[in-house]
This record gives structure tokens, C-alpha cells and sequence, in this order.
């Protein structure tokens, strides 16, 4: 028998799971706004539960809801951390309650699942000093004897410092922001994010003049002798995208992490963008406001940073209340 028909089953399941997750995967993306990241770990999550149930016959129309706790348990088995199993699960909730909402399925075996049960995960938040030492060594850089290319690349990334700690930018919306946020003399950019929205953040004066000065540096470092149009983008690559990729800004600012003393480990963008939030709430912002600012849908995305506000009332009462103990 040829290898390609020792099981057909597995073969036919396989078949009818795919057409099932791109359907799913499109109404993602028509209905949520879903981006390319998003539908890229929903695609790996559930290409990889497919495979589980096709090792037995099995598909996204048959499985049951015992058969849904032995993939987790077999994830478990496999090393998969807490928070992996945690996603998996929920990209499975999501898919039949797509499946019984399109009435593929008349039940939801997902539904009464329970996850692995997980700590309370704190965001990782460098100190204001920290965040002001690597300020002052990324403008340091732009200011030594180096060559016009070099003195570009320390104006760019003391730039993008400057952008990401004033507004808390995802790292995919910084460094995709178009020229023409630099170019306008406002205190705001539209900024597009996940799911396509648009919202307004404001730019304070450091990074304003930062933007000022790595864009005149740029116009004098592109060509003129090609009469290219220029680029769109702020940040401009010879890369597929057009524009710096996440993965460059996030080696350029370990490299900085290092060269101002700090462990490269612990900074990244996304940690500069926790430490944004988290500065402005220790010092008196309102919660709701922060979850403007950074393009959260549900206050309890932001809420992650209830630890911070709850410090804060400690502090206030424990300083302010007539009745606190004076030493």
C-alpha cells in the first residue's frame, strides 16, 4: 500500500480542520481587525491541535471535550510552560465558539475547560533612573566625532528612545510611524494600531526635538543624486517592510542597555513601554488614561498594573491621613 494512503482518515481530518481554521482565521481579520501577528500564533496553536486529534482520527467537528483535556495534558507533558497551555486553551475556546456560533457544531466542548492555574504575572519595569540613564548615554552617542552614517544611526536610536518612553508606543507602531510624524509641528501623532483603530498621543518636547534632528540628519544623508521618491516611512530600511524592524531597534537597544550599565537582559522595548505605564501612574495618572494612551480595548489589559496605583494609595495615605502615624 503506498505511504500517502496508509491512512486516509488522518488525511481527510487534517483536510477539513485547515479549511476550518482559515475560515476562522478570516473572520478574525474581517470582524476583530485581527493583525498578521495575531493570526500567525492563531494558525501555529491550532495547526498544532490538529495534528494531536488527526494522530487518532480525529478533527475539530468530532473532538470531545475529554479529548480536548488530553491536548492539554499532553502539552503538559511535552514541557509547554503555563502560559503557553493558557494560550492554546483560549485559541481553542475561540475557535468553537466560532464553530457553534457558524453551526458547524451544535455543542462547545471548549467551554468548560479550566486553564493551568497561574501567578500573577507583574510586568518587568526598569526604574525612572534606569530609563534616564539610558537617555543620557543614547544622547552622548549622537554627540561624539564619528562618520555621518554612524552619527545617523545614534540620532535614530535616541529617537526612538525618546518617542517609545514618551508615548508607550507598541514597538511594531514606533517603528512603522510614516515621516509625516515628525514633519507636522503638533503636540500629537495618530497613531494606527492593533485592529487597525486610530488614537492620539501626545509628544512631550524631548522627543519632538529628537524627531527635529534625526529627520534633518536624514534628508542630508539620502541621495539626491537618485531621484527616487522618498520613503514614507520615519524610519526608513532597504528591508521587505520599508521601515526598521522590531528585531533591529530591540538589538540596537540592548547594545545601549550595555553600554550605559544596565543588564541587556532585562530591557527591550516592550519593557520601556511597561515602564511608561507604569511611571505615569506612580506619579498620579488615572488609570483610564493610560489605557488610551496605550491602545488597550479592555481596562483589564491595563489593570496589570494595579500594583503600582495600589502602592501609590498606600503611600498617599500613609503620608496625607491625619490619623497616620508621624515618627
Amino acid at each position: 500500500m503506498p505511504a500517502a494512503a496508509k491512512n486516509p482518515a488522518k488525511t481527510l481530518t487534517k483536510s477539513s480542520d485547515a479549511k476550518l481554521t482559515a475560515l476562522f482565521l478570516d473572520m478574525l481579520a474581517a470582524e476583530q481587525g485581527a493583525g498578521a501577528n495575531t493570526l500567525d500564533a492563531y494558525r501555529r496553536d491550532l495547526t498544532d491541535f490538529s495534528d494531536y486529534l488527526a494522530h487518532d482520527g480525529a478533527d475539530f467537528t468530532s473532538a470531545d471535550t475529554e479529548t480536548l483535556r488530553g491536548y492539554l495534558a499532553d502539552l503538559d507533558v511535552r514541557g509547554f510552560k503555563s502560559t503557553s497551555v493558557a494560550r492554546r486553551l483560549s485559541a481553542m475556546r475561540h475557535l468553537y465558539r466560532f464553530l457553534l456560533n457558524e453551526r458547524v457544531r451544535s455543542d462547545d466542548p471548549a467551554a468548560i475547560l479550566s486553564g493551568p492555574k497561574r501567578g500573577r504575572g507583574l510586568p518587568k519595569v526598569l526604574s525612572i533612573a534606569d530609563v534616564d540613564r539610558m537617555l543620557t548615554r543614547a544622547k552622548e552617542l549622537t554627540q561624539t566625532d564619528v562618520s555621518p552614517a554612524q552619527r545617523l544611526r545614534a540620532l535614530r536610536l535616541y529617537c526612538l528612545l525618546e518617542v517609545l518612553y514618551a508615548t508607550g508606543l507598541r514597538v511594531s507602531e514606533l517603528v512603522s510611524l510614516p515621516v509625516s510624524a515628525a514633519r507636522r509641528d503638533a503636540r500629537m501623532i495618530v497613531v494606527r494600531g492593533k485592529g487597525n483603530k486610530e488614537r492620539l498621543v501626545p509628544l512631550n518636547d524631548a522627543s519632538r526635538q529628537a524627531m527635529a534632528d534625526y529627520l534633518a540628519a536624514l534628508e542630508v544623508m539620502q541621495p539626491k543624486a537618485k531621484k527616487a521618491a522618498p520613503s514614507k516611512w520615519l524610519f526608513p530600511s532597504s528591508g521587505e517592510s520599508g521601515h526598521l524592524t522590531r528585531q533591529h531597534f530591540a538589538r540596537d537597544l540592548k547594545e545601549l542597555a550595555g553600554a550605559s550599565g544596565l543588564a541587556p537582559r532585562l530591557v527591550s522595548p516592550h519593557v520601556l513601554r511597561h515602564a511608561f505605564a507604569s511611571h505615569l501612574l506612580h506619579n498620579g495618572a488615572d488609570l483610564r488614561i493610560v489605557q488610551t494612551l496605550l491602545g488597550h480595548t479592555d481596562i483589564s489589559t491595563t489593570q496589570i498594573y494595579t500594583h503600582v496605583v495600589e502602592e501609590r494609595l498606600k503611600s498617599l495615605v500613609r503620608d496625607l491621613h491625619p490619623l497616620a502615624e508621624k515618627s
